[in-house]
């Protein structure tokens, strides 16, 4: 629960950001540190756009700056695989300790503290990652939506400037958004009703932005969210690691069998 409220809370802190944020165009003539980094993240975009095409900087500056943050992103994603094989044992403590009173609070916190220690977890492994990587994300956002040059240009079917047409992209940042996500939770041990409903929020909160956003925005969203799908199969198969927890599980049955096995002859003998 407490991992469900900080995701929303964080996004919640994200859209806020992106409200309060000036909405100004930002130019070479800017002189605000924050705009400066703005209008420099449109210049990395411009230089990478291959004859012109601000689609294609668009796509390996978003690239640049996943590959760039990897470290990062393995490291709150390698957290948070740590705190879901916890799940059961966590709530093991939870049902020990049941009551609402201040001891029995003070001792929940106190057994949870030690679990974590004790499996090498901690909470700002998952914590400063994200708050590292939301000022550059967001820098990259507002060079796609304050700096005029990067609103104006087609590529393939889009006006950059424009939504698209289609829906192509909406419905490609939204599928990869629901993938990322579902990829994500599918090696988890046990899951709540939280977890099953940002699954699904998440990516209707996504296609409802990507309907009404200019097209160089969805299409950085597109391409960042097929990185992150990338990036889970790659570093963090939920398949290979079901795989690998089964075979423990069956290793530790072999195990036990093989102990009773041992008992029962030593009982035979006497």
């Amino acid at each position: 629960m407490k991992k469900n409220i900080k995701w929303a809370s964080l996004l919640t802190l994200s859209l806020l950001l992106l409200t309060a944020c000036g909405r100004g165009d930002v130019t070479s003539q800017s002189t605000d540190a924050w705009e400066r980094l703005i209008y420099w993240f449109a210049s990395i975009i411009q230089l990478l756009s291959i004859n012109g095409q601000l689609g294609i900087g668009i796509i390996l500056f978003t690239i640049l700056v996943r590959t760039l943050l990897l470290p990062l992103f393995q490291m709150q994603m390698t957290s948070s695989r740590k705190m879901q094989e916890l799940q059961p044992q966590l709530r093991a403590l939870q049902e020990l300790y049941p009551g609402k009173d201040l001891e029995s609070r003070q001792l929940l916190t106190e057994a949870t503290q030690k679990l974590y220690k004790d499996n090498g977890v901690k909470m700002s492994a998952s914590m400063i990652p994200v708050f590292i990587q939301m000022p550059i994300l967001l820098a990259l956002y507002q060079a796609l939506t304050r700096v005029p040059e990067l609103r104006v240009g087609h590529f393939l079917w889009l006006n950059l400037g424009a939504t698209d047409p289609y829906y192509i992209l909406p419905i490609l940042a939204t599928g990869l958004t629901f993938l990322s996500m579902w990829l994500s939770n599918k090696a988890a041990p046990e899951r709540n009703g939280a977890m099953t409903v940002m699954m699904y929020a998440m990516p209707v909160l996504i296609l409802v932005f990507a309907l009404t956003a200019a097209s160089g925005v969805t299409l950085y969203w597109t391409v960042s969210n097929a990185y992150q799908v990338f990036q889970i199969l790659a570093l963090n198969n939920p398949f290979k690691i079901i795989a690998e927890r089964q075979a423990k599980i069956e290793a530790e049955r072999e195990r036990q069998a093989k102990i009773r096995k041992a008992q029962k002859k030593a009982r035979k003998k006497k």
